[in-house]
């Protein structure tokens, strides 16, 4: 148990102290009264930058029975958000004339998602 948690924190060393850093920038943000749009975009660009969201995921993987079940729930509207993004894109693009290439971009989009889902099947097949 306790080599795992080693090799764990080992291999996810910047990811960790990417988000301490960042819960330490925010508490000193809200005490000093800093404009909060400006520390939220700031923690959206570090997060992103440093894979410090990635880092966060991974822990909440660490959580037995739990920690799969709320990665799945948590990855699961993205994929949602992407498609409705590429739907309502669509009809802006459409209406500029650029309809066959909607047509492939919907259809790559389309299987892209079953291969995710027939993907997660065999995952859990294997």
């Amino acid at each position: 148990m306790y080599y795992r948690i080693k090799d764990f924190l080992d291999s996810n060393r910047k990811p960790i102290l990417f988000i301490l850093a960042t819960v330490v920038f925010v508490i000193l943000g809200l005490q000093l009264h800093l404009d909060k749009k400006l520390m939220a975009g700031l923690v959206v660009l570090v997060g992103i930058l440093s894979n410090a969201f990635a880092g966060i995921v991974a822990l909440l993987g660490l959580v037995p029975f739990l920690g799969p079940l709320l990665i799945k729930v948590l990855s699961i509207p993205f994929f949602w958000i992407l498609n409705a993004l590429g739907y309502f894109l669509s009809i802006f693009f459409v209406r500029k004339g650029y309809g066959t290439q909607v047509v492939n971009s919907r259809v790559l989009t389309i299987v892209l998602l079953v291969g995710v889902v027939i993907g997660y099947i065999l995952g859990k097949l294997i």
